[in-house]
Protein backbone atom coordinates (compact mmCIF):
# COMPACT_ATOMS: atom_id res chain seq x y z
CA UNK A 1 0.00 0.00 0.00
CA UNK A 2 2.67 2.51 1.06
CA UNK A 3 6.45 2.25 0.82
CA UNK A 4 8.88 4.89 2.06
CA UNK A 5 12.46 4.66 0.81
CA UNK A 6 15.41 6.59 2.28
CA UNK A 7 13.32 9.62 3.25
CA UNK A 8 15.28 12.72 4.23
CA UNK A 9 13.62 15.87 5.59
CA UNK A 10 15.83 18.95 5.86
CA UNK A 11 15.48 22.31 7.57
CA UNK A 12 17.35 25.38 6.42
CA UNK A 13 19.01 27.27 9.26
CA UNK A 14 20.99 30.20 7.93
CA UNK A 15 23.19 28.80 5.20
CA UNK A 16 23.16 25.28 6.64
CA UNK A 17 20.82 22.35 6.06
CA UNK A 18 20.09 20.12 9.03
CA UNK A 19 18.40 16.74 8.85
CA UNK A 20 15.20 16.27 10.84
CA UNK A 21 14.43 12.87 9.30
CA UNK A 22 17.44 10.86 8.20
CA UNK A 23 17.18 7.98 5.67
CA UNK A 24 13.91 6.57 7.00
CA UNK A 25 12.43 3.56 5.20
CA UNK A 26 9.36 1.45 6.00
CA UNK A 27 6.36 -0.19 4.38
CA UNK A 28 2.68 -0.32 5.28
CA UNK A 29 0.56 -3.24 4.13
CA UNK A 30 -3.05 -2.85 3.03
CA UNK A 31 -5.37 -3.06 6.03
CA UNK A 32 -2.45 -3.17 8.47
CA UNK A 33 -1.23 -0.88 11.23
CA UNK A 34 2.32 0.38 11.65
CA UNK A 35 3.28 2.21 14.85
CA UNK A 36 6.05 4.82 14.86
CA UNK A 37 7.21 5.16 18.46
CA UNK A 38 9.84 7.13 20.33
CA UNK A 39 10.34 10.14 22.58
CA UNK A 40 9.24 13.64 21.62
CA UNK A 41 11.67 15.16 19.13
CA UNK A 42 12.58 11.86 17.44
CA UNK A 43 11.08 12.84 14.08
CA UNK A 44 7.78 10.93 14.16
CA UNK A 45 5.46 13.84 13.40
CA UNK A 46 7.86 15.32 10.86
CA UNK A 47 7.75 12.00 9.03
CA UNK A 48 3.95 12.15 9.01
CA UNK A 49 3.88 15.71 7.66
CA UNK A 50 6.24 14.71 4.87
CA UNK A 51 3.94 11.83 3.86
CA UNK A 52 1.12 14.37 3.48
CA UNK A 53 3.43 16.89 1.78
CA UNK A 54 2.40 19.63 4.21
CA UNK A 55 5.84 20.64 5.45
CA UNK A 56 6.38 24.38 6.03
CA UNK A 57 8.33 24.86 2.80
CA UNK A 58 10.78 26.30 1.91
CA UNK A 59 12.14 26.39 5.47
CA UNK A 60 11.56 22.63 5.81
CA UNK A 61 11.47 20.34 2.79
CA UNK A 62 11.94 16.78 1.60
CA UNK A 63 15.59 16.53 0.64
CA UNK A 64 15.68 12.99 -0.76
CA UNK A 65 13.84 9.70 -0.90
CA UNK A 66 10.61 8.28 -2.27
CA UNK A 67 7.08 8.01 -0.85
CA UNK A 68 5.27 5.47 -3.00
CA UNK A 69 1.52 5.17 -2.52
CA UNK A 70 0.35 2.20 -4.59
CA UNK A 71 3.33 2.78 -6.90
CA UNK A 72 2.94 6.56 -7.28
CA UNK A 73 5.83 8.61 -5.89
CA UNK A 74 4.23 11.44 -3.89
CA UNK A 75 7.55 13.29 -3.70
CA UNK A 76 7.48 13.88 -7.45
CA UNK A 77 3.81 14.70 -8.08
CA UNK A 78 2.57 18.26 -8.59
CA UNK A 79 0.82 20.18 -5.82
CA UNK A 80 -2.48 20.01 -7.74
CA UNK A 81 -2.18 16.24 -7.88
CA UNK A 82 -1.24 16.10 -4.21
CA UNK A 83 -4.39 18.07 -3.34
CA UNK A 84 -6.42 15.25 -4.89
CA UNK A 85 -4.39 12.59 -3.09
CA UNK A 86 -4.88 14.20 0.33
CA UNK A 87 -8.01 12.93 2.05
CA UNK A 88 -9.16 10.88 -0.96
CA UNK A 89 -6.21 8.46 -0.72
CA UNK A 90 -4.31 9.48 2.40
CA UNK A 91 -5.70 11.39 5.37
CA UNK A 92 -4.46 12.51 8.76
CA UNK A 93 -5.74 12.92 12.29
CA UNK A 94 -3.64 15.66 13.85
CA UNK A 95 -2.20 15.65 17.34
CA UNK A 96 -4.27 18.49 18.82
CA UNK A 97 -7.92 18.41 17.68
CA UNK A 98 -8.73 21.74 19.37
CA UNK A 99 -6.00 23.43 17.32
CA UNK A 100 -6.72 21.52 14.12
CA UNK A 101 -10.42 22.36 13.84
CA UNK A 102 -11.27 25.82 12.54
CA UNK A 103 -12.71 27.73 15.53
CA UNK A 104 -14.87 30.06 13.41
CA UNK A 105 -16.76 27.30 11.57
CA UNK A 106 -19.08 24.66 12.96
CA UNK A 107 -17.92 21.08 13.12
CA UNK A 108 -20.58 20.14 10.60
CA UNK A 109 -19.49 22.73 8.07
CA UNK A 110 -15.94 21.44 8.21
CA UNK A 111 -16.99 17.81 7.72
CA UNK A 112 -19.36 18.78 4.89
CA UNK A 113 -16.48 20.63 3.22
CA UNK A 114 -14.31 17.51 3.48
CA UNK A 115 -17.08 15.38 1.94
CA UNK A 116 -17.87 17.75 -0.93
CA UNK A 117 -14.22 18.32 -1.80
CA UNK A 118 -14.03 14.69 -2.95
CA UNK A 119 -17.63 13.71 -3.72
CA UNK A 120 -20.12 15.37 -6.05
CA UNK A 121 -23.08 15.59 -3.69
CA UNK A 122 -25.40 18.54 -2.82
CA UNK A 123 -25.09 20.20 0.57
CA UNK A 124 -28.20 18.55 2.11
CA UNK A 125 -26.88 15.11 1.23
CA UNK A 126 -23.41 16.01 2.48
CA UNK A 127 -24.93 17.17 5.77
CA UNK A 128 -26.81 13.87 6.11
CA UNK A 129 -23.57 11.99 5.47
CA UNK A 130 -21.77 14.17 8.03
CA UNK A 131 -24.38 13.30 10.67
CA UNK A 132 -23.95 9.61 9.87
CA UNK A 133 -20.18 9.96 10.21
CA UNK A 134 -20.55 11.64 13.60
CA UNK A 135 -22.90 8.89 14.66
CA UNK A 136 -20.44 6.25 13.47
CA UNK A 137 -17.75 7.69 15.77
CA UNK A 138 -20.26 7.67 18.65
CA UNK A 139 -20.55 11.42 19.10
CA UNK A 140 -23.64 11.87 21.32
CA UNK A 141 -26.66 13.55 19.71
CA UNK A 142 -24.99 14.17 16.31
CA UNK A 143 -28.04 15.93 14.83
CA UNK A 144 -27.56 18.67 17.42
CA UNK A 145 -23.80 18.75 17.79
CA UNK A 146 -23.17 18.99 14.07
CA UNK A 147 -23.97 22.70 14.45
CA UNK A 148 -21.64 23.21 17.42
CA UNK A 149 -18.45 25.22 17.17
CA UNK A 150 -15.33 23.36 18.34
CA UNK A 151 -15.08 25.27 21.63
CA UNK A 152 -18.42 23.78 22.72
CA UNK A 153 -17.07 20.24 22.47
CA UNK A 154 -14.79 18.42 24.89
CA UNK A 155 -11.36 17.23 23.82
CA UNK A 156 -12.65 13.70 23.29
CA UNK A 157 -15.59 14.94 21.22
CA UNK A 158 -13.29 17.10 19.08
CA UNK A 159 -11.09 14.07 18.49
CA UNK A 160 -14.14 12.08 17.38
CA UNK A 161 -15.07 14.91 15.00
CA UNK A 162 -11.52 14.87 13.60
CA UNK A 163 -11.74 11.11 13.04
CA UNK A 164 -15.08 11.56 11.26
CA UNK A 165 -13.55 14.24 9.03
CA UNK A 166 -10.52 12.09 8.26
CA UNK A 167 -12.75 9.14 7.33
CA UNK A 168 -15.15 11.22 5.23
CA UNK A 169 -13.52 10.19 1.96
CA UNK A 170 -12.75 6.60 3.05
CA UNK A 171 -8.97 7.03 2.61
CA UNK A 172 -6.77 4.04 1.86
CA UNK A 173 -4.12 5.28 4.34
CA UNK A 174 -4.88 7.05 7.61
CA UNK A 175 -2.13 8.74 9.64
CA UNK A 176 -3.04 9.11 13.31
CA UNK A 177 -0.59 11.47 15.03
CA UNK A 178 -0.81 10.95 18.80
CA UNK A 179 -4.62 10.49 18.60
CA UNK A 180 -4.95 9.89 22.35
CA UNK A 181 -2.75 12.73 23.65
CA UNK A 182 -4.34 14.83 26.42
CA UNK A 183 -7.32 12.45 26.71
CA UNK A 184 -8.16 10.54 29.86
CA UNK A 185 -7.67 6.78 29.91
CA UNK A 186 -11.31 5.90 29.24
CA UNK A 187 -11.55 8.23 26.25
CA UNK A 188 -8.18 6.97 24.95
CA UNK A 189 -9.57 3.43 24.85
CA UNK A 190 -12.74 4.65 23.08
CA UNK A 191 -10.75 6.53 20.43
CA UNK A 192 -8.51 3.55 19.70
CA UNK A 193 -11.58 1.29 19.51
CA UNK A 194 -13.07 3.71 16.94
CA UNK A 195 -9.96 3.53 14.79
CA UNK A 196 -9.94 -0.28 14.93
CA UNK A 197 -13.65 -0.39 14.04
CA UNK A 198 -13.15 1.97 11.09
CA UNK A 199 -10.23 -0.13 9.91
CA UNK A 200 -12.30 -3.32 9.99
CA UNK A 201 -15.16 -1.70 8.08
CA UNK A 202 -13.15 0.12 5.40
CA UNK A 203 -9.86 -1.79 5.18
CA UNK A 204 -7.93 1.42 5.77
CA UNK A 205 -4.23 1.03 6.53
CA UNK A 206 -3.08 3.05 9.57
CA UNK A 207 0.17 4.69 10.56
CA UNK A 208 -0.08 5.23 14.32
CA UNK A 209 2.34 7.79 15.75
CA UNK A 210 2.63 7.56 19.50
CA UNK A 211 4.94 7.66 22.48
CA UNK A 212 2.51 5.38 24.34
CA UNK A 213 4.00 1.90 24.04
CA UNK A 214 0.90 0.24 25.47
CA UNK A 215 -1.25 1.77 22.73
CA UNK A 216 1.25 0.71 20.07
CA UNK A 217 1.46 -2.85 21.39
CA UNK A 218 -2.32 -3.19 21.44
CA UNK A 219 -3.09 -1.61 18.07
CA UNK A 220 -0.21 -2.32 15.67
CA UNK A 221 1.00 -5.41 13.86
CA UNK A 222 4.36 -3.81 13.10
CA UNK A 223 6.43 -1.16 14.87
CA UNK A 224 9.31 1.15 13.98
CA UNK A 225 11.24 2.75 16.85
CA UNK A 226 12.64 6.18 15.97
CA UNK A 227 15.50 8.04 17.60
CA UNK A 228 17.07 11.32 16.47
CA UNK A 229 15.33 11.18 13.09
CA UNK A 230 16.27 7.57 12.30
CA UNK A 231 14.61 4.19 12.69
CA UNK A 232 16.76 2.19 15.11
CA UNK A 233 14.61 -0.94 15.40
CA UNK A 234 11.68 -2.35 13.45
CA UNK A 235 9.72 -5.55 13.11
CA UNK A 236 6.52 -7.29 14.24
CA UNK A 237 5.19 -5.45 17.28
CA UNK A 238 4.83 -8.60 19.39
CA UNK A 239 8.45 -9.59 18.80
CA UNK A 240 9.88 -6.10 19.31
CA UNK A 241 8.06 -5.55 22.59
CA UNK A 242 8.65 -9.05 23.97
CA UNK A 243 12.31 -9.26 23.00
CA UNK A 244 13.70 -5.80 22.19
CA UNK A 245 17.20 -5.76 20.76
CA UNK A 246 18.19 -2.10 20.50
CA UNK A 247 19.27 -0.55 23.84
CA UNK A 248 16.94 2.39 23.20
CA UNK A 249 13.91 0.12 22.80
CA UNK A 250 14.94 -1.71 25.96
CA UNK A 251 15.18 1.61 27.80
CA UNK A 252 11.75 2.73 26.61
CA UNK A 253 10.15 -0.49 27.81
CA UNK A 254 11.94 -0.40 31.16
CA UNK A 255 10.58 3.11 31.71
CA UNK A 256 6.98 1.86 31.49
CA UNK A 257 5.35 0.99 34.85
CA UNK A 258 4.30 -2.65 35.06
CA UNK A 259 1.20 -2.88 37.24
CA UNK A 260 1.33 -6.68 37.15
CA UNK A 261 4.46 -6.61 39.29
CA UNK A 262 2.92 -4.50 42.06
CA UNK A 263 1.28 -6.51 44.84
CA UNK A 264 -1.57 -5.05 46.88
CA UNK A 265 -0.10 -2.67 49.42
CA UNK A 266 3.43 -3.06 48.11
CA UNK A 267 5.65 -0.09 47.51
CA UNK A 268 5.66 1.00 43.87
CA UNK A 269 9.16 0.43 42.48
CA UNK A 270 10.90 3.41 40.88
CA UNK A 271 10.89 3.62 37.11
CA UNK A 272 14.10 3.16 35.19
CA UNK A 273 14.95 6.29 33.24
CA UNK A 274 17.10 6.80 30.18
CA UNK A 275 19.71 9.38 31.20
CA UNK A 276 20.16 12.49 29.10
CA UNK A 277 17.98 13.86 26.32
CA UNK A 278 17.31 13.36 22.63
CA UNK A 279 19.98 15.38 20.75
CA UNK A 280 18.86 18.55 19.05
CA UNK A 281 18.39 18.20 15.27
CA UNK A 282 21.51 19.11 13.35
CA UNK A 283 23.83 18.81 16.32
CA UNK A 284 27.19 17.84 14.82
CA UNK A 285 28.05 14.30 15.88
CA UNK A 286 29.76 11.20 14.65
CA UNK A 287 28.82 7.65 15.33
CA UNK A 288 25.58 6.45 16.88
CA UNK A 289 23.29 9.24 18.08
CA UNK A 290 22.21 7.15 21.07
CA UNK A 291 25.77 6.38 22.20
CA UNK A 292 25.97 9.17 24.85
CA UNK A 293 22.91 7.69 26.61
CA UNK A 294 23.57 4.00 25.94
CA UNK A 295 24.73 1.62 28.72
CA UNK A 296 26.18 -0.76 26.12
CA UNK A 297 28.19 1.85 24.17
CA UNK A 298 31.74 0.99 23.15
CA UNK A 299 34.43 3.22 21.56
CA UNK A 300 33.29 2.11 18.11
CA UNK A 301 29.83 3.56 18.75
CA UNK A 302 31.25 7.07 19.07
CA UNK A 303 33.09 6.81 15.74
CA UNK A 304 30.79 4.83 13.41
CA UNK A 305 27.08 5.07 12.68
CA UNK A 306 25.38 1.66 12.57
CA UNK A 307 23.11 0.83 9.64
CA UNK A 308 19.64 -0.64 10.08
CA UNK A 309 20.37 -4.31 9.41
CA UNK A 310 18.03 -7.28 9.20
CA UNK A 311 18.58 -9.76 12.02
CA UNK A 312 18.78 -13.47 11.22
CA UNK A 313 17.26 -12.92 7.78
CA UNK A 314 14.42 -10.68 9.01
CA UNK A 315 11.83 -9.41 9.56
CA UNK A 316 13.51 -7.81 12.61
CA UNK A 317 15.94 -4.99 11.86
CA UNK A 318 18.24 -3.20 14.32
CA UNK A 319 20.71 -0.32 13.96
CA UNK A 320 23.20 -1.27 16.67
CA UNK A 321 26.70 -2.75 16.84
CA UNK A 322 26.01 -4.41 20.20
CA UNK A 323 22.31 -5.34 20.28
CA UNK A 324 20.69 -7.37 23.04
CA UNK A 325 20.22 -11.02 22.18
CA UNK A 326 16.88 -11.30 23.95
CA UNK A 327 15.15 -9.44 26.77
CA UNK A 328 11.91 -11.30 27.31
CA UNK A 329 9.10 -9.42 29.02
Amino acid sequence: MLEVHDLVVEAKVGDALIRLVDDVSFRLDAGGTLALVGESGCGKSMTALSLMRILPEPAVRIGAGRIELEGEDLVQVSESRMCKVRNSAISMIFQDPMASLNPVHTVGRQIVEAIRSHRDVPKPEARRLAIELLRSVHLPDPEKRIDYYPHRLSGGMCQRAMIAMALASRPRVLIADEPTTALDTTVQAQVMALLKSAQRETGTAIILITHNLAVAADAAQNVAVMYAGRIVESGPAREVFRAPRHPYTVGLLQAVPDGADIADGAEIPPLTEIPGNVPRPGLARRGCAFAPRCPRAQPRCAEERPDLVLQDGGPRAVACFFPHEAVLR
